[in-house]
């Protein structure tokens, strides 16, 4: 018995062509955007206000003082506010 090999596309693999639409499928699910919607509130918060500002400035001066060793802490003020805001909890 003798096999030829002159019908079309008996020389590819079905197993490769089966991979390639797969491959091809994946890909046109990976094309999807991600989509982000910010909300109003969210945008208020991102906009600095007089408060972050006034935050800055503190740090600010904190940071020069610190840099300079003039920054002296008050510990039993440190120790008060520590008390306190596990207290609030």
């Amino acid at each position: 018995m003798k096999i030829n090999n002159n019908f079309g596309t008996s020389g590819i693999n079905p197993y490769k062509r089966q991979m390639n639409k797969l491959d091809t499928a994946a890909n046109t699910q990976n094309k999807k955007a991600d989509k982000v919607e910010i909300s109003s509130t969210a945008k208020e918060m991102q906009q600095l206000s007089q408060v972050s500002v006034e935050r800055k400035q503190k740090v600010d001066e904190l940071k020069i003082q610190v840099e300079n060793g003039t920054y002296k802490p008050d510990s039993r003020e440190t120790a008060k506010s520590i008390l306190n805001f596990f207290h609030k909890k």
